[in-house]
């Protein structure tokens, strides 16, 4: 089928669009939010092309969309504005919800339940966690859950760096959310490789350990921006990974660090628990013991491997992408039908 969704979470949207359709990517000149097409940063296939708004007009007008799958409110507004068709009623239609709520954790209203297609289950909102699930009040809309799913990276894994790697975005913006200052604590007491968008800013907050295990000083390594692929093979020579996020969704770098063979590090926050069995690390609110355990696994890389053998296992058996495409695929079909 012919499938409309907007870039929004390039490593979503990497594992969505390796599925059987056609998938048209919006975008927009400047590449900005409304239409930032299709990703630089990622490998997708073929089958993911661009399209400008006015060729999203004629294809409305020939109704030669099968179905919209919108990830942010003002997507609604967007197709109706640039092909001339409602979500739900003109054209079939889910909603993606990657986030977990950003106001009161039990008491946020979802911005698209009160929608009239919404309320009536003529979209339904699908998430990507059962926490999130669980968090947004949806109201009387039809909700989904589709775990997320990532192509297997591979069993990169080799830990040869006395360091702990981490993947951020944007961390000195989104201090306390992505847990910055736990990543600074814990970078007291270890060498840190930190990748991500916006990353060099963390320069001024990190001050290195004073003695690196086995003797000696190691600087922290801040990468910026680097393509996941590179990224992936980077993150992997690294002896553990560090998930430091307060309150998100459930970040597909923790999956993909389980996925390379890494030992994990994390906060058991949101869906963090189901993702990180006790044999693939150690999840803790404290990040003294946090650093305590990074320690451990910088001296012993041998416990280190142990403990990302397991979360790799793990991740392949619940976070399979062949499961994400099948269950993606049954809900489009039951939309479209």
């Amino acid at each position: 089928m012919r499938v409309l969704v907007w870039h929004v979470h390039g490593s979503w949207a990497t594992a969505f669009v390796a599925g059987p359709h056609e998938y048209l990517v919006p975008v927009v000149p400047d590449r900005g939010p409304d239409g930032r097409g299709r990703a630089r940063t990622w490998d997708w296939p073929p089958g993911a092309r661009e399209v400008t708004p006015a060729e999203l007009a004629d294809l409305g007008a020939a109704r030669e969309v099968d179905v919209v799958v919108l990830q942010r409110p003002e997507e609604v507004e967007l197709l109706r504005r640039w092909t001339g068709l409602v979500a739900g009623r003109d054209v079939p239609a889910v909603y993606v919800e990657h986030n977990a709520p950003t106001g009161h954790a039990a008491a946020t209203r979802h911005p698209l339940a009160d929608l009239d297609v919404v309320e009536e289950g003529l979209v339904p909102i699908v998430h990507v966690t059962a926490f999130n699930a669980l968090m947004w009040d949806t109201g009387d809309a039809r909700t989904l859950v589709v775990d997320h799913g990532i192509p297997d990276p591979g069993p990169l894994y080799s830990g040869e760096r006395a360091s702990v790697g981490v993947v951020v975005n944007e961390p000195v913006r989104r201090w306390r959310v992505a847990g910055t200052d736990v990543v600074v604590r814990v970078g007291r007491d270890v060498p840190l490789d930190v990748y991500g968008m916006g990353v060099g800013k963390l320069a001024e907050h990190l001050t290195g350990p004073d003695v690196a295990p086995g003797g000696g000083s190691l600087a922290h390594g801040l990468h910026d921006d680097v393509p996941q692929a590179a990224m992936h093979a980077r993150l992997a020579t690294s002896r553990a990974y560090l998930h430091p996020y307060r309150w998100t969704s459930l970040g597909l770098s923790l999956l993909e660090a389980m996925a390379l063979g890494m030992p994990v590090l994390a906060l058991p926050t949101t869906e963090a628990p189901v993702a990180v069995p006790p044999a693939a690390g150690l999840l803790s609110s404290r990040p003294d013991e946090l650093a305590a355990t990074a320690r451990r696994w910088l001296a012993d890389p041998d416990d280190a491997r142990e403990h990302g053998r397991a979360a790799r296992a793990h991740v392949l058996e619940h976070y399979s992408h062949a499961a994400f495409l099948r269950r993606w695929d049954t809900v489009l079909t039951e939309v479209t039908s």
